[in-house]
């Protein structure tokens, strides 16, 4: 085996294996109806691991998180544009996909399927927010139905952490350990994602039959085609914004590697360090592609924002519910911050991401599937929205805070 291939395999090895447990899964339903329900249990074996995993593992990996935070470091004005910049195209790109299901509605398969939210929205927006990020018992935060009270919860614990200074330092530690380990299990979980996976894929078929490759089919042409047009016109639209028509020029002339790296990789901190070196290109200045880049790479996804739109309205349109409704949509768009944060925060974070999907909008568990699916499929395109993202909005940032003279006069 060249070193090439191995390389490949390495980067694209549990994709592969996915998508062949998928397309097993696929034969099996097809060929064998709704016989293939004896396999059920063991896509429910693989769900229910995953879902008693997915409270401690958000819990250590955002408390460590926050509680390692230098103190010292005062958030200035720079860090605010960062901010500012990252949710406002996290925004854009999820505000299109809205646009996009609009006009392009997805076909809804499943009519008969069980009912969706029904308890939230008989609740006014006030007694809805509050459920969503609050609850009255400290047992309540330990359901995955309580993921948005659990993530603030897992914010304050480091933030309080960091407070207690010294005398917290051996709390500290025990969250970084814990941080470690959980990740650890998760991995070990998702080696049996292929055969967990496969088995729901193939009950599904069965059962519901193959109409499901029409939702399937239509949310990746939606995908590809809006993430294609938002990488080649929204990103020379930003680098327009940030330095003219030169911008655009330095922008594409300099991004060409940074593509290749995250397609072959599928991972934006590994495209870290070739996104540095085309932020020097672009002459963005080092104090701000030092931090928009680094820091861009977990938490700025515009390729996450625009799947996770796609996902939420095509289990809407499996299960014969309304996807463009206001409040919907509003939630949807909150989500899309949050999951960015979320996926890059940690590993396999796409189906943790997927899992507070479900649980915010009440989907049933034989709906998570799907999202994991479309999550696989549009996996490389995804990466390479959200690492290219990192520098044009870098150079957005430079433009905010540097004037918008700033590449004239690096020049």
């Amino acid at each position: 085996m060249t070193e090439q291939s191995a390389g490949f395999l390495k980067n694209y090895g549990s994709i592969i294996k996915l998508l062949i447990g998928i397309s097993i899964g696929t034969l099996l339903g097809l060929i064998l109806g709704k016989k293939v329900e004896v396999l059920k249990p063991l896509g429910d074996i693989f769900l229910n691991l995953l879902f008693t995993a997915v409270i401690p593992l958000i819990f250590f990996a955002i408390s460590s998180s926050v509680a390692n935070i230098d103190r010292s470091k005062k958030m200035g004005k720079l860090m605010i544009i960062t901010l500012f910049v990252f949710i406002g195209t996290v925004l854009i790109s999820a505000a299109l996909t809205v646009l996009a299901v609009w006009l392009f509605p997805l076909p809804q398969t499943l009519e008969s399927s069980a009912p969706i939210v029904e308890e939230i929205k008989s609740q006014n927006w006030g007694q809805q927010a509050t459920s969503l990020l609050t609850v009255n018992e400290f047992y309540e935060l330990l359901s995955r139905k309580s993921m948005l009270a659990f993530i603030i919860f897992s914010l304050l614990v480091g933030f309080a952490t960091s407070r207690a200074g010294e005398s917290g330092e051996a709390f500290k530690k025990f969250l970084l350990a814990g941080d470690e380990v959980m990740k650890q299990l998760l991995i070990l979980i998702m080696k049996i994602a292929p055969i967990g996976l496969g088995a729901y894929f193939a009950y599904q078929i069965g059962v519901f039959g193959p109409q499901l490759f029409g939702t399937y089919g239509h949310s990746m042409a939606i995908y590809y085609g809006l993430s294609l047009f938002y990488f080649a016109v929204f990103y020379s639209l930003f680098a327009y914004i940030a330095g003219g028509i030169p911008a655009i020029k330095i922008y594409w002339k300099n991004n060409i590697i940074p593509s290749f790296t995250s397609l072959s990789t599928c991972s934006s901190i590994a495209t870290i360090p070739s996104n540095l070196t085309a932020a020097r290109a672009m002459k963005i200045p080092d104090h701000i592609a030092n931090l928009a880049i680094p820091l861009g790479a977990p938490l700025h996804k515009d390729g996450s924002s625009i799947s996770a739109i796609i996902k939420i309205a095509a289990v809407f349109a499996i299960m014969g519910k309304d996807f463009m409704n206001p409040e919907t949509i509003l939630i949807a768009l909150g989500l899309t911050i949050i999951l960015s944060v979320v996926e890059g925060g940690i590993p396999n974070g796409g189906y943790i991401a997927e899992i507070m999907i479900m649980t915010v909008y009440g989907f049933p568990v034989e709906m998570l599937p799907v999202v994991m699916i479309i999550g696989t499929l549009v996996d490389p395109m995804a990466t390479l929205l959200n690492a290219t993202g990192d520098t044009v909005s870098a150079m957005l940032i430079t433009r905010f805070s540097e004037g918008k003279n700033w590449l004239k006069n690096a020049f």
